[in-house]
């Protein structure tokens, strides 16, 4: 007997708007590997942070500790020498990060030469998380050419100030992502659940906001407390919490890739919540727990599989 819930409002969107095909992606972000794929190339596409493990923000849920896993331009700061590095390694695509400066925006400017050449010299896909970003920043990155751009949006303005430790509003965050869109840029906007010390806040603002805008793909990630933080004793948000989010966002919209980002708490939570984004219609899922793709398939769907970062919904590489 099938143990399958029915078809939820969600589901029925994505398979109308979408078809059956569901995206997992397993980039090089951290080694992975499930009992039902192992990637063939995990340094296909690799984050790069052009601040090292430096942060002017020292954002409460974080710490600098999502710094710690990127690679680091070294003592020539030169991101394009990088890049030639991580290419005759098998990689084709980076993720341009870093730690933020005070204002909220990623020190990027400097490197949007070298972003231009990787584009146009080697051929690389090149994404980049911006934070709050400059119109003049953002100009500078269309002239680049770069693939696409990442970057939180915060609905409270209370999580903006104690979580992040920014003097900026909602409204600032609305703004970044019009400007991102007068640019032509692809906009990729990333929603993390719980991110007010593990309770929703200012989610569903940042949802409107979104919805607002001719974005890309909307990326969903789930507040993951770490160690060495000072959320790092806190329990992730309640998954029902989370999976009402993925239902709203489905239906608030609809003709929006929606996926499941990378980060998110793991064990039975990381399972429920997989399971969850499949039965809502969500496009995608960046590391699959063990179990989903096969679960996938039970619902009908048909998994396609990317070595690549979930940001690149559109790319074929």
């Amino acid at each position: 007997m099938s143990t399958l819930t029915p078809l939820t409002d969600g589901m029925s969107l994505r398979l109308e708007r979408f078809g059956s095909q569901i995206e997992f992606y397993a980039p090089g972000l951290k080694r992975w590997q499930s009992s039902e794929w192992t990637p063939e190339n995990p340094n296909r596409f690799r984050p790069v942070s052009v601040t090292g493990t430096a942060c002017g923000l020292q954002c409460e849920h974080c710490k600098t500790k999502v710094l710690e896993g990127m690679i680091t331009l070294g003592s020539e700061r030169d991101l394009f020498a990088r890049a030639v590095q991580l290419q005759a390694g098998g990689t084709d695509g980076i993720l341009v990060s870093g730690g933020s400066q005070k204002h909220g925006g990623v020190p990027l400017g400097p490197h949007l030469e070298a972003m231009a050449r990787i584009r146009e010299e080697l051929g690389m896909r090149v994404v980049v998380h911006s934070g709050v970003i400059s119109p003049e920043l953002a100009d500078g990155l269309a002239d680049a050419g770069v693939d696409g751009v990442m970057l939180d949006i915060i609905g409270a303005e209370e999580t903006i100030r104690e979580v992040y430790h920014l003097d900026l509003t909602p409204e600032d965050f609305d703004t970044a992502l019009g400007v991102l869109a007068a640019r032509g840029l692809r906009i990729i906007p990333h929603i993390v659940l719980g991110l007010h010390y593990g309770r929703f806040l200012g989610e569903w603002r940042a949802l409107e906001m979104i919805a607002g805008h001719p974005v890309s793909t909307l990326i969903l990630v789930v507040l993951t407390p770490l160690v060495g933080t000072p959320m790092g004793h806190l329990p992730p948000p309640p998954v029902g919490d989370v999976t009402d989010f993925f239902a709203l966002a489905r239906t608030r919209m609809p003709d929006t890739r929606i996926n499941l980002g990378c980060g998110r708490p793991m064990g039975a939570t990381k399972v429920a919540l997989d399971r969850a984004a499949i039965d809502h219609g969500l496009n995608g899922i960046a590391y699959p727990a063990d179990g989903m793709i096969a679960y996938a398939r039970e619902r009908g769907l048909e998994p396609a599989f990317h070595e690549y970062c979930c940001s690149l919904t559109w790319a074929d590489l």
